[in-house]
């Protein structure tokens, strides 16, 4: 068992050693200003040196632009920006130049940037700190979007992220960083774009990515006392995303519930719900039902914090409405 920075370390430790190329950029990644705010790049600088492993100032417009740069002229930077809100400050950088000089250099020129984020609700960090826009980014064409939701794929998909040749948003937990899960094997990596049935069931699909899988996990074994079938589908990578296991598991079941930690208004849910509807609306034994967060910016009281965030009870509600 290892805690969510320490499956990071792993695959950012795997990528730097198989490949010279890669370099990490950040606040304070380096070991002499602590490894990482979490740890998750401790003891690279002194395996790999300084040249490698960059400890940035506090701008996130300047780690970002070295990191595009880097990319550009030929290296596999990994950039940090260390919550997942403060990509505001750099969307330029991102969405104009990472995510479009393939496609403005007629494909001459690659940008094989991974971007790591923290974010998430229930660490009572705020409105600033919390939040997911995984669906910005999914809406701009040329980047890809990465949420993990335990451990070993988090290393698997953060591995391959970092070989990639195109720009990846690779979203992290916050609340995963500081807990315990399944660790990998050395040199474990996932393919982006494929998602994983989490749990295999007949009566209606549950899709997601990210910490919710967990709840829908457990809601969907609950629910199998009642002789309810729940197939769990866990889309790894949200753009792009798998529509075709998506669509081979409604078509299965007839049901469809899809959930994110994200507000639901305009979240990825929708994309997803749209699609099912479009390709499978003759097949649909229910209404698509989505499960996500209140429109609100996350409050920092954990008694309010904790009725902003979407809930098992949430899910189990969505299930038995598509049910009946």
């Amino acid at each position: 068992m290892i805690f969510g920075a320490e499956a990071a370390l792993q695959a950012l430790d795997a990528a730097m050693g198989e490949d010279p190329t890669v370099l990490l950029f950040g606040e304070d990644l380096a070991d002499r200003e602590g490894g990482g705010v979490m740890g998750a790049s401790k003891g690279l600088s002194t395996k790999y040196g300084d040249l490698r492993v960059r400890s940035t100032p506090i701008s996130e417009q300047a780690i970002m632009g070295a990191a595009v740069g880097a990319a550009i002229a030929g290296m596999r930077p990994v950039a940090e920006i260390m919550l997942m809100n403060f990509l505001t400050v750099c969307m330029d950088q991102i969405v104009n130049h990472a995510a479009k000089i393939r496609f403005m250099s007629g494909g001459q020129t690659s940008c094989p940037l991974t971007i790591r984020t923290m974010t998430g609700v229930g660490a009572g960090l705020g409105g600033q700190h919390s939040d997911m826009l995984e669906a910005w980014f999914a809406h701009v064409p040329g980047l890809k979007v990465v949420v993990p939701s335990n451990h070993a794929d988090w290393t698997g998909l953060l591995h391959e992220s970092i070989m990639d040749d195109n720009p990846v948003l690779f979203v992290e937990s916050t609340l995963m960083m500081r807990a315990k899960g399944a660790a990998a094997p050395i040199g474990h990596r996932l393919p982006l774009g494929k998602a994983n049935v989490a749990r295999t069931g007949s009566d209606v699909s549950v899709i997601g990515y990210g910490r919710p899988i967990n709840d829908a996990l457990a809601i969907a074994e609950k629910l199998s006392g009642e002789g309810v079938s729940v197939e769990v589908i866990d889309l790894r990578t949200v753009a792009p995303w798998d529509k075709e296991a998506v669509l081979t598991s409604v078509a299965k079941t007839g049901r469809a519930v899809i959930v994110h930690e994200a507000v639901r208004n305009f979240g990825c849910g929708g994309e997803i719900a749209a699609t099912i509807g479009e390709e499978l609306f003759g097949q649909l034994k229910a209404p698509i039902r989505r499960v996500g967060s209140r429109n609100t910016p996350v409050p920092v009281s954990p008694v309010l914090e904790k009725a902003f965030a979407w809930s098992q009870s949430d899910i189990e509600a969505a299930i038995r409405s598509t049910l009946n």
